[in-house]
């Protein structure tokens, strides 16, 4: 195998497919890139058999040549030390030679590295997916609809299906829902393409953290294919892999009031920054938790008391409130996360008592909203 290649190409494919490479595995191949070179240019895989992801460099784009294929061929090269040659190469262009015994030469200007590669045979195949169960949705939205739930999963393994994000397709909408059993984000959207199917999935959290990095801020429609046990995004040049979780998410609809005693309208950025504030007194021992007190004029109370350091109060006029007069305490840490994911000026509020779950979401916006259980502190 020999090609030459753009080195800013390489460098891109590396880094993506690195977001797959973990040092701990236990099938050692899977600490190597596997590197490919076709006439039609090199794909670049990453694998740590959760999330596998495969980059393809192609010939040319755009009327200009990114790589020339020399020779055809496969090698697989320790992941660490090759990506950390590739980012730290002196000049524009980068050749790599496969020669005898698997010896792989890298060359970029004066410099020239010898890295002993694995046999890619030996490299565990991709999934196969066909092809037939296919949606596709913009990569700007899937990045919010990512980043608008993937907050919510749960960090314990004790029920590790929480660790996921729960997708459900049907009547061409697709619904993501987060929750660790303490807080809750969901997240709507229409899907333009018609879909055949509906389906029910759960997406581990990691999975999409990742790929929400790897994707660019574009309206370029990623294709998502959904298997029994895989899910497969295929964006321009990238195939991204994700094993789903097994078993059955929670049925979280029960877990959303329908009526509320009393809504709250308030100002996003205004509300944030003092609950940010309060719980700065707030953070020692009992979770963070801040109080919040509806008081005449229709004003908020936000207030946190940690005996051993001191206490903050402060006021926070709302736009309007109806309904009953209301106590309630909560983690500082989720309602900011709540507050960061939602968009829109203004919030409502929904609350059912204190010690019922809550509702925040943006106003007129019908599409996300998320939820928080309280914490018993009055």
């Amino acid at each position: 195998m020999q090609f030459i290649v753009q080195r800013d190409y390489l460098l891109q494919s590396v880094q993506d497919v690195m977001k797959a490479v973990t040092s701990r595995t236990t099938i050692p191949i899977l600490t190597g890139i596997k590197i490919v070179a076709t006439e039609d240019g090199v794909t670049l895989t990453g694998s740590d058999s959760d999330i596998s992801i495969e980059s393809f460099i192609p010939k040319e784009e755009a009327g200009d040549e990114i790589v020339e294929i020399k020779q055809t061929g496969a090698i697989v090269l320790q992941a660490r030390f090759f990506s950390e040659i590739v980012k730290k190469l002196p000049t524009d262009t980068v050749e790599i030679e496969v020669q005898n015994h698997l010896q792989t030469v890298i060359r970029s200007g004066k410099s020239e590295f010898n890295l002993n590669g694995l046999d890619a045979e030996e490299y565990p195949h991709l999934p196969h997916i066909s092809e037939d169960n296919i949606f596709r949705i913009p990569t700007d939205l899937l990045k919010v609809l990512i980043r608008q739930t993937v907050f919510a999963v749960s960090t314990s393994e004790t029920r590790p299906i929480l660790t996921g994000v729960n997708w459900k397709v049907e009547n061409n909408e697709l619904t993501c829902i987060a929750t660790d059993s303490h807080r809750l984000g969901l997240r709507k959207a229409k899907l333009n393409t018609e879909t055949s199917g509906n389906y029910n999935i759960v997406i581990p959290g990691k999975s999409l953290t990742e790929l929400s990095k790897i994707l660019d801020d574009t309206t370029d429609l990623v294709d998502i294919v959904i298997t029994e046990n895989q899910v497969l995004f295929k964006a321009k040049h990238l195939l991204f892999f994700s094993r789903l979780l097994e078993g059955n998410y929670p049925d979280t609809a029960r877990l959303i009031p329908n009526e509320s005693k009393t809504d709250i309208v308030v100002d996003t950025k205004e509300f944030l920054h003092a609950i940010d504030r309060a719980s700065l007194l707030a953070r020692e021992g009992r979770n963070n938790v801040v109080k919040f007190a509806t008081v005449d004029g229709g004003a908020i109370e936000i207030s946190s008391n940690t005996p051993e350091i001191g206490k903050v109060v402060e006021e926070v006029q709302s736009k309007s409130i109806d309904g009953d007069e209301l106590k309630i305490s909560f983690s500082a840490k989720y309602m900011m996360d709540a507050l960061k994911a939602l968009e829109g000026t203004e919030i409502q509020i929904s609350f059912t008592g204190a010690m019922r779950p809550f509702l925040i979401r943006p106003l007129n916006d019908e599409t996300i909203l998320q939820l928080i259980l309280p914490v018993r502190t009055y």
